[in-house]
């Protein structure tokens, strides 16, 4: 495994990392997710990623049982928890001080840990002063509650005006931003995100490497009955993957494959390494609901090398959705 700086943060995170999302506490058995978080920290994984929002808290408790049951050593990993979406009464979500205080005392106990490594603002909060939220954070890391906050899906400016909030009142500023990056979501992370790299140090702890799936090339034929995007209240996500708007990408996946194949190796191996290929990408969040998925996920580490400035040039003529770098 290889590890990387979150950000100018002097905290060391797996390049992979292991993610609960839509998983846990939903689509699979406890006792899978505790194989793939076996698996995962056995291969040097070291941060596995949570959410209050995660299956209504429920993935945080499973995640929880199976820290505990495993015993280890709290100092070999870092878990994270993200706060927006606690409930449907207006005090259970958004950035508030009460709801962001409220949501790490309860993901503290559903994931059995004193600390929090890393907490996320899910979403920005129109209806919430950003300082309240920079202040509140800044407080639960005095308090040793969590180590390091960010947000997740802000965007540049949004980050750039809570990062200097926190330095005009000497406060805990924003450390990583989670954004979703892949082959076909590429815009924020490669152009808006620009300058904070430089002038902030933000990292990045991306989701949605394999664009939900359509970079893994299941859904090239047919729809697979277990997939995500069949159960409820994913309908949403089932038109983006397999409706009128997903053709153009299914018939770029198939190209993909066939370039992954040309090389040696798979396109959901080939799309994780070259989301890792980005200088500006700390870790890649992954998820799996089969211990085969997350094993054959790893091995996209070693894929890294093969992928050459030819490879990304032929990569690009493929995807031909290369975003325009700013001048600065």
């Amino acid at each position: 495994m290889e590890y990387r700086r979150l950000g100018k943060s002097g905290l060391q995170v797996s390049a992979l990392s292991f993610g609960s999302w839509v998983t846990f506490g939903a689509q699979i058995d406890d006792s899978i997710a505790e194989k793939c978080m076996i698996k995962a920290y056995d291969e040097g994984v070291n941060f596995f990623d949570n959410a209050e929002a995660y299956a209504s808290g429920k993935s945080e408790i499973v995640m929880g049982n199976i820290l505990k049951k495993v015993g280890w050593d709290r100092t070999s990993y870092i878990v994270s928890s993200k706060v927006f979406w606690g409930g449907k009464l207006p005090t259970q979500m958004g950035l508030s001080r009460k709801h962001i205080v409220e949501a790490c005392n309860a993901a503290l106990k559903r994931l059995q840990v004193e600390y929090l490594d890393l907490f996320f603002c899910h979403r920005p909060d129109k209806n919430t002063p950003v300082e309240e939220t920079v202040r509140a954070m800044s407080d639960l890391v005095a308090q040793g509650k969590i180590l390091y906050w960010g947000t997740s899906e802000w965007s540049a400016q949004q980050i750039m005006e809570a990062y200097s909030v926190a330095r005009q009142y000497n406060l805990m500023p924003p450390t990583m931003e989670q954004p979703q990056y892949n082959m076909f979501h590429r815009e924020r992370v490669e152009v808006e995100y620009s300058r904070l790299y430089a002038e902030i140090g933000t990292g990045t702890t991306i989701w949605s490497p394999l664009a939900s799936g359509l970079l893994t090339g299941k859904y090239n034929n047919a729809v697979p009955d277990d997939t995500r995007i069949n159960r409820p209240g994913m309908e949403w996500l089932k038109e983006s993957m397999i409706g009128e708007l997903a053709k153009p990408k299914i018939e770029i996946a198939k190209q993909l494959g066939n370039l992954a194949a040309e090389i040696g190796t798979n396109l959901p191996r080939l799309a994780l390494a070259w989301c890792l290929k980005n200088p500006n990408v700390s870790t890649v969040i992954t998820g799996a609901s089969k211990l085969e998925q997350l094993v054959d996920n790893i091995y996209a580490i070693e894929v890294v090398e093969k992928i050459t400035p030819e490879i990304i040039e032929k990569i690009e003529t493929i995807l031909a959705n290369k975003p325009k770098q700013p001048v600065f």
